[in-house]
């Protein structure tokens, strides 16, 4: 069967009837379920909360991983109803990059390339990369997702030719001040 509707439209109800019958329905999504709720305009905020957390009891582990997959979602569905400070803004933001670290360290994923990550995203509306597919590694993907513990190949790479450089350029030195001496 297919749900047939959107799920930014749909009334309380029905949210909890899909959610309860989500193994019948072959075009259930539940990070469009997700987006949804902050979407929908229907819902009153308690309803948006309560849909949340009912829907947490059956896709917890799914809501766990939307922190690296879709992490804009995930920070606007557990901030649902909650007056934010910036610092408490600040740490929820490192709270979601220190767990994105763990889940990526407990699964063994060695890429990053998840949902919102997987496509360039720069923040300019009239760029022409905005939406496409990118590989990993390449200087659209860079722009991305990036943890304190990553080391910068290219700073390291210019490192080692400078102090190639100065090993080579020392004999030269000692025999330009020798020949200065004499």
């Amino acid at each position: 069967m297919k749900i047939g509707k959107l799920f930014n439209q749909l009334s309380k109800s029905q949210y909890i009837h899909y959610i309860d019958n989500h193994k019948k329905y072959t075009d259930f999504n539940t990070l469009g379920l997700y987006r949804s709720i902050c979407e929908n305009e229907k819902l009153t905020l308690a309803e948006k909360i309560e849909i949340r957390d009912y829907s947490n009891v059956f896709f917890g582990k799914t809501f766990t991983f939307f922190q690296l997959k879709d992490p804009q979602t995930y920070f606007e569905l557990i901030t649902l109803g909650k007056e934010l400070t910036v610092a408490d803004e600040r740490q929820i933001w490192e709270n979601i990059r220190s767990n994105q670290q763990k889940i990526l360290a407990d699964k063994r994923i060695k890429h990053r390339n998840f949902g919102e990550y997987s496509k360039h995203n720069c923040g300019y509306e009239d760029c022409n990369y905005n939406g496409l597919m990118i590989k990993q590694g390449s200087f659209l993907a860079e722009a991305t997702m990036h943890f304190n513990s990553d080391k910068n190949e290219y700073a390291a790479k210019d490192k080692s030719e400078r102090i190639k450089k100065q090993r080579k350029n020392k004999k030269q030195i000692i025999k330009d001040d020798l020949n200065d001496f004499m």
